[in-house]
């Protein structure tokens, strides 16, 4: 059944819906979708509260802790309250200069009494009219002199008014007698002692006057005043003169409290404190607090969820547009599984920052440290490509600085961005040219180095915010991280190197081991067969990374792509030494039935020791569908002698495909022929060499063998270029340079003979 052609496209149209879903659109447009949830989601917890259902006089079903810091109003205005108690009344100083009204009292009387025009009688009645009111006017010229002024409030004033007013001194009916008889000598002395006394009595603070007006009766005994007249006279007019200049000021002392209430910080509740204990009965306050802070789901705030989503989207879009413009890694945009790989890598990273953030709290916030986050970075590294490892591990970095973030009031924090950085960088600077699985134990060393100096970095910076203590727990936990890291990453190899079908670098080097069982089994049984691998290992690795192919995988699936002729060595060529052909003795459809074969039986073979699909198709698909001319001519030749139709066709004498699927499976084909075709040769030329290589290609170009793969033809020129330069190196000391050449035309025509006699069984076989 495998000969039938129908069956070989029916099974190429079941290959190709199988894996039509890894190059869908529309899957990968749900993958982006999915993308951005998941990054949602991630910092969802850290940056957007939870929201509660419930309803004031009900108790509520659940614990509600704050998860934020919450201003607290109620707080806040007590706080607030006792700050504007806690001021006491404030006092403005006036500087009213009453030294000069006593001056214009003496002034005044000096005058008067001058004026012999005016009776004794009249003048002690203009004194007893005249020298209070000219109080009251002094102070009413201060205040209109400085009404204008924003210095002093009208309330000022008032008070100013009411307390002069209050506190006026009453002189005595005696001294308005006395005044009248005060000679111009008299007054003259008085005034500057006069001026002097109320002026250095006014310099002090006076709220009551009375307590200064006490003091004037000795100052004016110990002053220069002889005559008992003029003594009475000065201490009356000095106590009439004398008032407050301390005032109670009712609009400042309102603004000291205005100032006192916003100058009063914000009192908070803390993340974490429970605002709403369970069973607890909501009361109106409660709710109102719930309210306002955005956590009922009635009065759901969308603004912070609109920015998280945008934030999301713009972190995906950053990523998806590197993988879709960088050439490193453009197979992305046609290989969805690879895709979903790199989902479940940044899934089990960004849980494992949660798991980490857990345990963390404003108390212990080193303990983030100990977050594996190089983990995604080292397996995106080893699995899927370098370039992507580095623009993910900027990602890793942003959602570090968000999910570990302990601190109120930051959206990110830098100290845990930074470290994530730092040993992401470091992760795939270790471990990007890994050959084998002890280098990931060193890069794990790596990780602790680098994670440790970060970590001092950060304290040495900050050092007022390290305790002792907290530094050393911080770089602890940093070295434990990088251990952590190392351990998930051995233990998560395996499992995508199985799910995905991947080969990861570190697979392929172990796969190359000769002492694996089926390479030794080659090597022992079919040591021809083992010898031509290896060559074609080294033809394949070097055309595949001249392309941008994956070299590696072209030399490990070289070794293993010939494996099934360990079932029936005798009937290929390479393995017989000192022995006669089997195929010239057994009929050409037998022989075409037993080279067919082959391809079959070692993928059987691959799948009884479990080795990995991509190694597996290189083995099923190098042959391709290409056609075995030798036997087919060899088939028809026969019927022909024994005078009979030929009961079979073009399409039976062809391999069963399919056709290579990757470039990697056409290298090694192309490289498989080309390896067979020139040890065909007995004394190949430079010229045998690059037409051979020519051949080969054109011939499998014509028969349409790379119309499954995406080989260009520009790619095409170079495997041939590398092809010929690679075989002149390996069989350097066979192949003869044109200088070199000496032989007679009639030899070459007769070795060129034998040479394509024997170069179509190589290609055949």
């Amino acid at each position: 059944m495998d000969s039938n052609p129908k069956y070989r496209q029916e099974k190429s149209k079941f290959h190709s819906r199988t894996a039509g879903w890894k190059h869908s659109a529309s899957v990968r447009y749900v993958l982006y979708v999915l993308l951005i949830a998941m990054l949602y989601v991630s910092m969802s917890p850290k940056l957007l509260p939870e929201t509660y259902d419930i309803a004031v006089g009900l108790p509520s079903d659940k614990e509600i802790l704050a998860p934020m810091e919450i201003p607290n109003t109620k707080a806040t205005l007590k706080a607030q309250e006792e700050a504007a108690e806690k001021v006491g009344q404030v006092y403005t100083i006036l500087p009213l200069r009453n030294e000069a009204l006593v001056s214009q009292l003496l002034d005044r009387i000096f005058r008067l009494n001058q004026d012999d025009q005016v009776a004794t009688e009249d003048k002690i009645n203009i004194y007893r009219e005249e020298l209070p009111q000219r109080l009251k006017d002094h102070v009413q010229n201060f205040i209109m002199n400085n009404r204008s002024s924003s210095t002093y409030s009208s309330t000022l004033f008032q008070e100013v008014t009411q307390k002069v007013d209050e506190q006026q001194y009453h002189i005595s009916e005696e001294t308005f007698i006395k005044i009248p008889k005060l000679t111009a000598e008299d007054i003259n002395e008085m005034k500057p002692v006069a001026a002097d006394i109320v002026a250095r009595l006014m310099t002090d603070q006076i709220i009551d006057a009375q307590t200064a007006r006490a003091k004037v009766a000795e100052m004016v005994s110990t002053s220069s005043l002889s005559k008992r007249i003029s003594r009475e006279v000065v201490q009356e007019l000095a106590r009439l003169s004398i008032t407050a200049n301390k005032f109670y000021d009712e609009e400042a002392t309102k603004t000291a409290k205005v100032e006192a209430r916003e100058n009063t910080p914000t009192v908070f509740i803390k993340q974490g404190d429970v605002l709403v204990e369970k069973g607890e009965k909501i009361t109106q306050e409660m709710y109102t607090l719930l309210e306002k802070n955005g956590l009922l789901k009635d009065e759901v705030n969308y603004w912070p969820q609109f920015g998280l989503v945008l934030l999301s989207c713009l972190l995906a879009l950053g990523l998806i547009m590197f993988m879709r413009q960088s050439e490193g890694v453009s197979r992305f945009k046609y290989n969805n599984s690879q895709f979903v790989m790199l989902l479940m890598i940044i899934l089990i990273t960004i849980i494992s920052m949660h798991v980490t953030g857990i345990v963390q709290n404003e108390q212990r916030p080193y303990i983030g440290y100990l977050a594996p986050v190089a983990t995604g970075a080292m397996l995106i590294t080893l699995l899927i490509d370098l370039s992507l490892a580095y623009i993910c591990s900027i990602l890793f970095s942003i959602l570090a600085s968000v999910i570990l973030n302990v601190h109120q009031g930051q959206i990110f924090d830098f100290q845990f961005g930074f470290f994530a950085f730092v040993i992401s960088f470091a992760s795939i600077f270790a471990i990007h040219r890994a050959s084998q699985r002890s280098t990931l134990l060193k890069a794990g060393i790596m990780i602790c180095l680098f994670g440790s100096a970060a970590v001092f970095t950060l304290i040495v910076i900050n050092n007022n915010g390290w305790t002792e203590s907290n530094a050393l727990y911080a770089i602890g936990f940093a070295i434990a991280g990088g251990l952590l890291t190392t351990i998930l990453v051995i233990g998560l190899m395996p499992f995508f190197e199985v799910t995905f079908g991947i080969l990861s670098a570190l697979k392929l080097v172990e796969l190359s081991n000769p002492n694996h069982p089926l390479l030794r089994k080659l090597l022992t049984e079919t040591p021809g067969t083992y010898h031509h691998s290896v060559m074609v290992g080294n033809l394949s690795e070097a055309a595949a990374e001249a392309i941008g192919a994956d070299g590696l995988l072209c030399r490990v699936g070289s070794y293993y792509h010939d494996i099934g002729k360990t079932k029936r060595p005798s009937y290929f060529i390479e393995n017989q030494n000192n022995m006669e052909n089997p195929h010239d003795f057994i009929d050409p459809k037998l022989s075409k039935s037993i080279i067919i074969a082959h391809a079959r039986d070692g993928v059987e073979m691959q799948k009884e020791y479990k080795l990995p699909k991509p190694i597996r198709d290189i083995a099923e698909q190098h042959h391709g569908t290409t056609f075995l001319h030798y036997f087919y001519h060899k088939a028809l030749s026969l019927a022909e002698e024994q005078g009979v139709e030929p009961d079979f066709t073009e399409e039976d004498f062809r391999y069963h495909g399919p056709k290579a699927q990757s470039k990697e499976a056409a290298v090694v084909g192309i490289a498989d022929s080309v390896e067979a075709a020139v040890r065909s040769l007995r004394k190949p030329t430079v010229e045998q060499v690059e037409t051979m290589i020519e051949k080969i290609i054109k011939s499998r170009l014509d028969d349409h063998q790379f119309n499954e793969c995406d080989l260009t033809m520009r790619e095409l020129d170079l495997i041939a270029q590398t092809l010929k330069e690679t075989v002149m190196g390996i069989f350097h000391s066979r192949i003869e340079y044109p200088e070199q050449i000496k032989k007679t035309k009639a030899t070459q025509e007769k070795d060129r003979g034998h040479d394509v006699n024997e170069s179509k069984s190589g290609l055949e076989q």
